[in-house]
């Protein structure tokens, strides 16, 4: 019984002595550095463009006029200077007519063909030295379209008693309402034709002129026509006649 138990305490002796040779001695091991010990890498900064503030918008001047978008249309502005008058065309079609006022005898109005060149509202008036803001005194009223020939225009006029006569310097005035009404439908690189004398053309845009009427023109003129040629002595009556139409006749004819 001893002997067992003698035995029993040597395997246990033994096993205790393996168990212990297989552990691993602390001075056989490295001892691993702390994690706080560890250096830390630290990753590169990925590289930065250098921006620069966004430009600041430089206010642009405030145009009197923004120009409508091109259109597909073609479009004729038609001045007889002797009628006195303007016509719209919009692709061979007549839109409308307007009354004007054209240059007087010392300062006429060119003629020729030319392009509307600028559009602009409410402009400033520039003119020997004399600088005339927008408003009521200008003399060019609230709308300009200038043409291809330099100083030369279509405008408004502070004088609206002037429309349809000889009155302008050279430019085409126009009232307002009809100045702004047409500027509304034209574009620069329109045409425009200035004619000095009628033709056809204006006359199938503006009809038969109008001649100024005086006190009794139709009938005195009828009379001069129809006057007998007295072959012997007149009567009372018929010399009347003659009379009373010849101071008309010739005031006519002169």
């Amino acid at each position: 019984m001893k002997q067992l138990e003698a035995i029993a305490e040597a395997l246990l002796v033994l096993s205790t002595a393996i168990l212990i040779a297989n552990l691993p001695h602390p001075s056989a091991t490295a001892a691993k550095p702390s994690a706080a010990l560890q250096p830390q890498t630290i990753p590169a900064a990925a590289p930065t463009t250098k921006t620069s503030p966004a430009p600041a918008v430089k206010p642009q001047p405030k145009t009197a006029t923004a120009e409508p978008p091109l259109d597909a249309h073609t479009r004729t502005i038609v001045v007889s200077l002797e009628d006195r008058r303007l016509a719209l065309i919009e692709d061979g079609q007549l839109k409308k007519v307007y009354t004007v006022a054209v240059g007087k005898d010392s300062t006429p109005s060119p003629t020729g063909t030319f392009t509307i060149v600028r559009r602009v509202a409410n402009p400033t008036y520039y003119h020997d030295g004399k600088i005339i803001p927008p408003g009521r005194g200008n003399p060019v009223g609230t709308r300009w379209m200038g043409l291809s020939k330099p100083g030369y225009g279509i405008h408004g006029t502070n004088a609206p008693k002037s429309i349809g006569k000889a009155a302008s310097h050279g430019c085409i005035r126009m009232s307002q309402p009809d100045l702004e009404d047409l500027f509304t439908q034209v574009r620069s690189g329109d045409t425009v034709e200035i004619l000095g004398m009628r033709n056809q053309e204006t006359a199938a845009l503006f009809g038969t002129p109008i001649v100024p009427a005086t006190a009794n023109t139709p009938s005195e003129t009828v009379l001069a026509q129809a006057a007998p040629q007295p072959a012997t002595q007149p009567d009372a009556t018929s010399t009347a006649a003659v009379s009373a139409v010849t101071p008309a006749a010739v005031a006519l004819a002169q």
